[in-house]
């Protein structure tokens, strides 16, 4: 089994139930079980600012699939939530990336580990952190990566946030 850390996200059509849902989900996907899961954290979008919010969390999945065919299955599941791609980094109801993949590098086309540039995004680094502090990341501590972020925008959410009719 390889150990694999996918990033959630999604900012419409209830976007908390949107990432609830889908980590149920990731833990039916066919030769894999999740192994963990972080907080929910609310966060401001990262491209066009004139959307509403993110709601994201990291999975840590036990899985024997490959990356590729991981890759599929999580493009699977954000088209089962409807997800369009009509703007870079605009608003989407959910967007699953592969993160990490044992320590595998990786650079196709389709698929880059680890993930491009996850080393500079703090709505990434602040739950992959919650669930694996002592990780390496390009042959530095993750801790590294964070403290030179400035995560003050990321609101780790509350179980008063998560309630199943509570939104964002």
């Amino acid at each position: 089994m390889s150990l694999a850390y996918v990033g959630l996200g999604s900012n419409l059509d209830n976007p908390i139930a949107q990432v609830r849902q889908a980590l149920g989900e990731l833990d039916r996907l066919p030769l894999s079980d999740v192994a963990s899961i972080s907080s929910l954290y609310a966060t401001p979008p990262l491209g066009p600012q004139d959307q509403p919010n993110f709601i994201n969390a990291v999975a840590a999945l036990e899985t024997s699939l490959s990356p590729l065919a991981l890759l599929d299955q999580l493009q699977a599941l954000e088209q089962r939530h409807r997800r369009q791609r009509r703007l870079h980094w605009g608003p989407r109801t959910l967007d699953l990336d592969l993160l990490l993949f044992d320590r595998q590098a990786l650079d196709s086309p389709r698929l880059k580990l680890p993930h491009w540039h996850m080393h500079a995004r703090d709505f990434v680094l602040v739950p992959l952190y919650e669930l694996a502090p002592d990780l390496m990341l390009h042959q530095r501590p993750l801790g590294d990566w964070l403290a030179e972020l400035d995560s003050a925008p990321i609101r780790r959410l509350t179980d008063t946030d998560v309630t199943p009719a509570a939104t964002i």
